[in-house]
């Protein structure tokens, strides 16, 4: 299914006429994702067995920012229609006119081969192609694919948003060690109620996009009840990084804690009145609580279990 919406050649060319900022380039690198994307990346760093130089470190991280920014800056590129009658991004750089969608492709395509080369020159190659493959599986399969496609768009295409820490645990180890991909597991569990979430009190916004979020296809009952299915497989998951050694006393009190505190709002979000959003609302701002929180717990205290 692709939009009927189309972004004009008058729209885009309007930016022509204006000079862009560093700011508008910075928006496109879509500054708030990329911050949970750089923490989560650090924390597969501090957890992963082995040394790394501080620097080479840093230059990991650095790496997986940019990656993540040139994600976003191509991301908005191909969008740039939906972003135009979606009142959540009409505030956007390529919707507003100031940078022309040809010139963020042109930047996310240049941010991508700086952050995979250097990556690969300065770190290690598994670390490199890790990062090359998260870039191509959300621009194209994600962005260009499956989100205008499927109603699963955000269960399959989350799996991006879901990398950063397996890339910086190989970035230590050069490797892809089991452990790495309990983290991946959370995240990837944790994406559906996360965007759900919001896409509840935005479903307006996706029909008029004609993209096929949930609320949209299936309506706000069934995705209330996938919400809550997903936040107890997340909780599930929450555990596994316990059995592989990752995470102490600290992190289990956390995934416990905060884990009852995430079924409980899912819970009062399916028993809202349809039409009724504030449990919604509380659910988004809560998942983004919930994931700094508990991997910001991970790499305190002695593993609680031993892998192996």
């Amino acid at each position: 299914m692709m939009s009927d919406i189309t972004y004009s050649s008058e729209e885009g060319s309007r930016a022509a006429s204006r000079q862009a900022s560093a700011g508008d380039y910075f928006a496109l690198l879509k500054p708030r994702v990329m911050s949970l994307v750089l923490f989560t990346g650090l924390i597969g760093v501090i957890v992963a067995p082995g040394e790394i130089h501080p620097a080479m470190a840093v230059i990991a991280l650095i790496c997986i920012a940019v990656g993540a920014g040139a994600s976003g800056a191509m991301n908005m590129w191909f969008d740039a229609d939906i972003d135009a009658v979606m009142e959540r991004t009409q505030q956007r750089p390529i919707p507003e006119g100031r940078i022309t969608p040809q010139e963020a492709l042109t930047f996310g395509l240049f941010l991508s081969a700086a952050s995979v080369f250097t990556m690969g020159l300065l770190v290690n190659l598994a670390a490199a192609g890790l990062l090359a493959f998260t870039i191509f599986f959300y621009v194209v399969i994600y962005t260009m694919w499956l989100k205008r496609l499927t109603v699963q768009n955000i269960v399959i295409g989350g799996a991006a948003g879901a990398f950063p820490p397996v890339i910086g645990w190989a970035a230590v180890t050069g490797g892809l060690e089991l452990p790495a991909w309990t983290m991946f597991l959370l995240i990837f569990l944790w994406t559906p109620p996360h965007f759900w979430a919001l896409a509840l009190f935005r479903s307006g916004d996706y029909a008029r996009a004609g993209v096929p979020m949930l609320p949209v296809v299936r309506g706000e009952k069934s995705t209330r009840r996938q919400i809550v299915g997903y936040s107890f497989l997340m909780l599930a998951a929450s555990f596994a990084p316990l059995f592989l050694g990752v995470g102490g006393i600290a992190y289990l009190a956390g995934a416990v804690l905060l884990g009852a505190a995430f079924l409980f709002i899912a819970f009062m979000l399916l028993r809202e009145q349809k039409g009724t959003y504030r449990w919604a609302g509380r659910l988004f701002g809560f998942s983004i609580f919930y994931l700094f929180a508990l991997f910001a717990l991970l790499p305190f205290g002695p593993a609680l279990m031993q892998a192996g």
